[in-house]
């Protein structure tokens, strides 16, 4: 959604994404249950919501990070609140040598979305900051080098070939 892409993921149960999927078709994102696949698909700028993180089946905390980037993309001023991980926005300074105008307080993160994000050099700070680092470089115009990315490497098996599967333009090259 955050790339403007047109996606069906496969071997998926689509009701443990219901949290997800509401907040996307919330934000205008077409979301479609087809059985053991869902299909997002994102041609026009996303609107803005609010959100909090939740126990299941609430929204997930590991999505907050990638989320905090289609946010920082979407129409209008969102506010991404952190109810269960104390250390969650430590990858708000990474997005923000994107473009992305975020401002934290406390436990709550407030996101303007801006038209388009930057290439940028950016560090992992964990998992899904590492995740949602690929995903704004993805997003970006421009090139993006992200350092540190033995983090996306613990849980994210050969992400840059899944992504060139999807149509990315993305490579691992060596330091």
């Amino acid at each position: 959604a955050a790339t403007g892409g047109d996606v069906t993921i496969k071997n998926c149960i689509p009701k443990h994404l219901d949290s997800i999927s509401a907040k996307l078709v919330e934000m205008g994102i077409t979301v479609e249950e087809l059985g053991d696949a869902i299909h997002i698909k994102c041609d026009k700028r996303p609107k803005h919501v609010n959100l909090k993180t939740m126990p299941y089946p609430g929204f997930p905390t590991d999505m907050h990070p990638q989320m905090a980037v289609l946010l920082s993309v979407a129409q209008g001023m969102s506010i991404l609140t952190e109810s269960i991980w104390d250390n969650r926005f430590q990858y708000v300074d990474e997005l923000r040598k994107f473009g992305a105008i975020i401002r934290t307080e406390g436990r709550s993160a407030l996101i303007e979305g801006v038209k388009n994000l930057n290439g940028a050099p950016v560090k992992c700070t964990d998992l899904r900051a590492g995740a949602a680092m690929v995903i704004a470089g993805l997003a970006a115009k421009g090139v993006t080098d992200i350092s540190k990315i033995e983090y996306i490497d613990r849980g994210y098996e050969n992400i840059e070939e899944k992504f060139k599967a999807l149509g990315a333009k993305i490579e691992r090259v060596d330091d």
